[in-house]
């Protein structure tokens, strides 16, 4: 029997999918982001808002995000809902945009984070950097990444299941590792109050509300995963009831974690010495309880980040599956193993644009990253307006609350972001515009005569009675 006659096994339970948002959501963002906001906004009070109103649009986007995964209950997330609401190219850019921003960049970002912290424990490893540096870079770090890279895709190779529970594992020692910093820092740390009252100067003079819209892109990046069990949809058991659960759940979950988070980090320095600080956690765990312990925290993160790592890994090649098997992307990404009954191809796709995006500066991706993700999650998100006319569509009581309220804020807020974006970052906007009218073309072009047929397969398979 051919691979692509295979499909994906249901054994993911409400564990394994709330684990899955919880691990895609706390990454490498909550370790870095503060810093940069602390630039950006100069305010206790602003930047600890800005991580505020991140949370509250992931929340509310979730909300949405469940709505749309109990009618569609099938792997690929956005792809299947921008598919059906605005047509096939949208759906293929999506995927597309996925490989190399939503997936790819962010498990490269995970990787190498993971690598910086492992280094920091063996100074002679660093890797200096000289002035005139290339647009590759080869150091103990890249060499790192691209093991764990490889590595975690093929761990990703045998079955789901097996997978699923080394993910809870590392979510769960996730999870431990940064409650414990946020209980011992607020008990045991040598902290100051009075750090939440001292400002910092800005760096740049944007008007704040201005600042604001683009300093959520970081916030966006740091947040996203919310919506990562819709990705796994045809793995999960009883989705109609799992799917909206997890998504809640997770999100709560690291809500509340990333606002203690910020409360320690600014607990233990001023904001200003915090400015521009990449590694804020680390800097946070010297202040509080001495620069000896810098060292242990920054191996307990490297283990933490392994379950960011890992899964993305698991989340980015369902969605490249899903486009094949419905007939817009190259047909061997659809291939399923028939023994461990997961998407092979498109795990190692995946990992062949993560090694090579490990190996290439990106100073502005975290902006372009974020630029992407909210463009497409708004889009999603705006798609209820139009599935909510459809008879049979079942409808969430939490999303009908005062409809259509929650779907316009989230929409409102991403419109927002973008605008701000193409005024501020105009050159990451040109990027993000070249990157879709790449897709498009490819589409156009090449891909939808080129992979296998059955162009209506999503239509029929996924057809609301």
């Amino acid at each position: 029997m051919p691979e692509s006659s295979y499909t994906l096994a249901r054994r993911l339970g409400l564990a394994s999918a709330t684990a899955l948002v919880i691990s895609n959501m706390i990454g490498t963002g909550i370790f870095t982001t503060t810093g940069f906001l602390a630039g950006d906004l100069g305010s206790p009070l602003l930047v600890l808002l800005c991580w505020v109103i991140g949370a509250a649009c992931a929340l509310l986007g979730a909300v949405c995000y469940s709505e749309l995964a109990i009618n569609f209950p099938l792997s690929g997330g956005e792809y299947v809902y921008l598919s059906h609401a605005y047509g096939k190219t949208w759906g293929f850019l999506n995927g597309w945009v996925s490989l190399v921003a939503g997936f790819s960049a962010p498990i490269a970002a995970a990787a190498l984070a993971c690598a910086n912290y492992v280094v920091f424990l063996f100074p002679s490893w660093r890797h200096r950097e000289s002035p005139a540096a290339s647009m590759l870079q080869f150091g103990p770090e890249q060499f790192i990444a691209v093991t764990l890279v490889a590595v975690f895709s093929v761990l990703n190779f045998f079955g789901v299941r097996r997978i699923a529970l080394l993910q809870n594992t590392l979510t769960a020692l996730k999870v431990g590792l940064l409650s414990a910093f946020v209980i011992a820092g607020l008990l045991l740390g040598h902290g100051d109050w009075h750090n939440f009252s001292q400002t910092a100067t800005r760096w740049t003079t944007n008007p704040l509300w201005r600042q604001l819209g683009v300093s959520l892109f970081w916030i966006y990046v740091a947040y996203s995963g919310w919506n990562a069990a819709t990705y796994v949809a045809e793995e999960i058991e009883e989705p109609q009831r799992t799917l909206s659960r997890a998504l809640a759940l997770g999100t709560v979950i690291v809500t509340v974690l990333y606002l203690a988070l910020n409360a320690v980090f600014l607990y233990a320095t001023p904001l200003e010495s915090m400015k521009g600080v990449v590694a804020v956690g680390a800097l946070a765990a010297s202040r509080l309880f001495g620069p000896q312990v810098a060292g242990v925290f920054s191996a307990l993160m490297a283990c933490a980040l392994l379950s960011t790592v890992n899964a993305m890994t698991i989340a980015g090649p369902r969605v490249y599956y899903a486009m094949a098997r419905d007939g817009q992307f190259f047909a061997f990404a659809g291939g399923v193993h028939p023994r461990w009954r997961t998407p092979v191809n498109s795990i190692i796709t995946q990992a062949i644009c993560t090694i090579l995006l490990v190996f290439t500066p990106f100073p502005q991706l975290v902006i372009y990253i974020g630029f992407t993700l909210s463009l497409f999650t708004a889009m999603s998100v705006a798609s209820l307006f139009h599935f909510r006319r459809r008879p049979g569509w079942k409808r969430l009581r939490i999303v009908s609350f005062a409809y259509p309220l929650i779907p316009c804020l989230f929409v409102a807020v991403g419109v927002w972001m973008i605008i701000e974006g193409i005024m501020q970052q105009p050159l990451i906007s040109m990027l993000t515009a070249s990157t879709l009218a790449a897709g498009g073309l490819l589409y156009h072009l090449s891909v939808r005569h080129f992979v296998r047929s059955g162009n209506e397969a999503l239509d029929q398979k996924t057809k609301i009675s």
